[in-house]
């Protein structure tokens, strides 16, 4: 199942308003992403079962000590998946996802943890599981990883928000690395908006249940519109935000917003959630422009 036409509709009309706004508004787009970066550091990394918090690793980033003792692993992997976030906001801008940049994305984000298994492809006798999910044979890894990138550079009909779906489940299913296939993966994904035009997104820890989910129905009866309604999700709100804050519009939080209208807020982080209104999360708080009109 692929991305409905209405769905398609409101996409292309938040990317026209973005391309507009942004206009002379670049350096507050890049103050953005900047501000982003330990909320995706810190969501990432999460899904892999850190026990970081954003604060710690807010802290983290801006080489602060934090209150309590933390593994230096765990201090790598926020300083290392930061740059890396950072690298591929430029480096989509010159061109398209390939296996050398997967790699150096890989060595980036493990040199320094593990450097025997940093920037190359699982070898022969590493094998590797994800749940009850056995990843392909080593041997097998390297054409794979091949026969996906060709797919997704020459599969011109796809819509990209299936297409991406598509090769991001694919990528975690082939598994290609011993370690860091999720934050690679995820950052994949953000390479590949970013390279269409759109501003990157955040997969969240808090909807981890709802993309854990996308791979079983993958693995499973090879579904890809669990993922694409997990990414096209991430994409509306992250457009919402872009789009409110390029407005200039006042910034508050969906609960008194709520207030303010005298709504119930039960409602309305369901709508947030689902999207219907243009809701946005920072440091996990639902926010909206306070000029937003609720349609009764």
């Amino acid at each position: 199942m692929s991305t409905t036409n209405a769905m398609k509709e409101k996409i292309k009309s938040l990317k026209i308003e973005y391309d507009k706004l942004k206009i002379g508004k670049e350096s507050l787009l890049s103050i953005i992403d900047e501000n982003e970066i330990p909320e995706n550091v810190y969501n990432s990394n999460a899904i892999e079962n850190s026990t970081l918090t954003l604060k710690e690793t807010e802290k983290i980033l801006l080489d602060m000590e934090v209150s309590r003792v933390v593994s230096l692993r765990e201090v790598y992997e926020a300083k290392n998946l930061a740059r890396v976030i950072s690298y591929v906001k430029n480096k989509s801008k010159e061109t398209e996802i390939n296996k050398d940049i997967i790699l150096f994305l890989h060595q980036m984000l493990i040199g320094g943890i593990n450097d025997s298994i940093a920037g190359r492809l699982r070898k022969a006798g590493e094998y590797v599981r994800v749940g009850t999910h056995i990843a392909p044979p080593p041997e097998k890894v390297e054409s794979m990883l091949d026969a996906l990138l060709l797919e997704y550079i020459n599969n011109l009909d796809l819509y990209f928000i299936d297409k991406i779906s598509k090769f991001h489940l694919e990528f975690e299913t082939i598994h290609p690395f011993n370690d860091g296939n999720g934050r690679i993966g995820r950052t994949i994904v953000c390479f590949q908006l970013q390279r269409l035009g759109f501003p990157m997104i955040i997969i969240r820890d808090k909807d981890k249940q709802n993309y854990y989910n996308s791979f079983h129905k993958f693995r499973e009866k090879q579904n890809i519109k669990f993922m694409e309604k997990v990414i096209t999700l991430s994409l509306l709100e992250s457009l919402h935000k872009r789009i409110t804050y390029l407005k200039g519009d006042n910034i508050i939080t969906l609960s008194m917003y709520s207030k303010k209208i005298n709504h119930s807020i039960n409602s309305l982080l369901n709508s947030a959630r689902r999207q219907t209104i243009p809701a946005f999360r920072e440091k996990g708080i639902w926010k909206i422009s306070e000029n937003f009109k609720l349609e009764k």
